[in-house]
């Protein structure tokens, strides 16, 4: 490969590696990371750089894997009047994303009930493949979800006032268009609100566990006061409906790039430009998953709410069970940059990768103007989790951006092959981690051998500065879908 090192974690690829490429290709990688980088993520990545419209560079975090179109980890910004819009450069799963609830609880607290409390929610909080939700919703209710998303959850009892400005983007993105959804994505949406889904989808009750890397005093601002606390960490997104929203405008782009005359290096990276009728209509779509998504992990926030205050005798709110953050990692969003000294509106494409805006960011609640957007980071569930901050130099570097996971090193196909997964529920739970998951097959498909190291990959945007690391999280205890 044609690549060199700009800096101790930042490699990259010119435009002479590959005839088309529009812009170089960048990732972010420490050494061993960049040895083991899968030929098939250069490749995906270098085609992206190839795309009508892109801006600066195309970008890979230190996660990054195969995926469908994009690389899972890239990230990318298109000039808005000229440039295009990809589903394969948002993913399926639209708005798949974080969310992490703090308690006041300590792990000598919860430890004696954890096994009931786990019963518990797997039997509240629905897990697994084609599930049904308890929301009923007609066909109008629906669509207000969709154009509302945490709002609607705010006006119907699902939501505290607080959690609000503790979503990205207040949980509610423009521009969603109900009339651009398929009938056929209505009805495999409209029952999934409060769902888990399945894949790597978890739901985890996590504890603290502060390092010397960390910076302790500002994750005390988000809430995190000591080690040994309980936290809440959830992982899903839109469920089926997003994933056919994916799939009915993958297959109309075919026809878009012949009328649009784009052609592309990868049929994967079907698109329309942002501005036609047809990128439009995608935006709605995908604008209305997004906004299905941030509804769907509230109403699992009420629940887990819910059973906690039933499991430990105490409202919620005196369990202090208020939100930290909810980030998407898979979504396009319409932000300015600075392009050759001028403010740009750009629409950015994060597939698996996540908004890391820094301290005084505009678009930030006051909140956070002081801490930096929060990043959330689901590693393994053997494994443990982060939590980061957003920081200027992400904004100036990788158009606000950073990992979203630990990122897989192991197809799921291998990973069945390698365990079994009652064997691996075993090993798990011998280590002091209950597991309950709706199949043991999706059981084995997570286990963490599949996974790069978390802690490798987020010293990696630590020490590019597009991240800075606040609390690690254990798991105790994990719902798999």
């Amino acid at each position: 490969m044609k690549s060199g090192r700009i800096e101790e974690n930042i490699w990259e690829i010119p435009t002479d590696y590959k005839p088309g490429m529009i812009v170089p290709a960048r990732i972010i990688a420490s050494e061993s990371l960049m040895t083991g980088m899968d030929e098939g993520v250069i490749n995906q990545i270098t085609n992206v750089a190839c795309l009508p419209g892109i801006k600066k560079y195309a970008w890979c975090m230190p996660d990054g894997h195969h995926g469908y179109g994009f690389p899972i980890g890239g990230v990318a910004a298109f000039d808005s009047d000229e440039g295009i819009i990809s589903p394969g450069g948002i993913g399926f799963d639209i708005n798949c994303g974080v969310r992490m609830i703090r308690t006041d609880l300590r792990e000598e607290e919860v430890r004696p009930k954890l096994k009931i409390l786990i019963d518990a929610l797997f039997s509240s909080i629905p897990a697994g493949v084609g599930k049904s939700g308890s929301v009923r919703l007609n066909k109008s209710r629906f669509e207000d979800i969709m154009v509302n998303g945490a709002s609607w959850c705010l006006e119907n009892g699902y939501a505290w006032e607080s959690d609000i400005d503790h979503i990205e983007q207040a949980g509610k993105i423009p521009g969603a268009d109900p009339a651009a959804v398929s009938e056929k994505a209505l009805k495999r949406g409209m029952d999934q609100i409060g769902t888990l889904g399945s894949g790597n989808h978890y739901l985890e009750i996590q504890r603290i566990a502060f390092d010397s890397e960390c910076d302790s005093d500002t994750a005390r601002m988000l809430g995190l006061e000591e080690n040994g606390q309980i936290v809440i960490m959830v992982h899903c997104g839109s469920r089926g409906f997003g994933h056919q929203i994916g799939t009915d405008y993958l297959q109309s782009f075919g026809a878009a790039m012949r009328k649009y005359s784009i052609t592309v290096k990868d049929r994967e990276l079907a698109c329309a430009p942002i501005n036609s009728p047809e990128g439009k209509a995608y935006y709605g779509a995908m604008a209305s998953a997004a906004n299905t998504a941030f509804a769907n992990r509230q109403v699992i926030t009420h629940h887990i709410r819910e059973t906690f205050a039933r499991v430990f005798g105490r409202p919620a709110e005196n369990l202090g069970m208020r939100l930290v953050y909810d980030v998407a990692h898979n979504i396009a969003k319409f932000e300015r940059y600075n392009i050759d000294g001028k403010s740009t509106r750009l629409l950015v494409h994060r597939k698996g990768a996540t908004r890391a805006f820094g301290p005084g960011n505009p678009e930030l609640p006051e909140i956070f103007k002081q801490t930096g957007q929060p990043v959330l980071v689901g590693g393994s569930m053997e494994t443990g989790s982060y939590l980061l901050a957003g920081t200027a130099k992400a904004e100036e570097l990788t158009f606000g951006s950073t990992l979203h996971g630990a990122g897989r090193v192991m197809s799921r196909t291998a990973a069945k092959k390698r365990i079994r997964g009652a064997d691996l529920q075993k090993i798990m739970e011998d280590n002091g981690i209950m597991v309950r998951a709706a199949s043991y097959s999706g059981l084995a498909e997570e286990a963490g051998f599949a996974y790069k190291d978390v802690s490798e990959v987020v010293n990696t945007v630590s020490r590019a500065g597009i991240s800075k690391k606040l609390a690690r999280m254990l798991p105790l205890a994990n719902i798999k879908g």
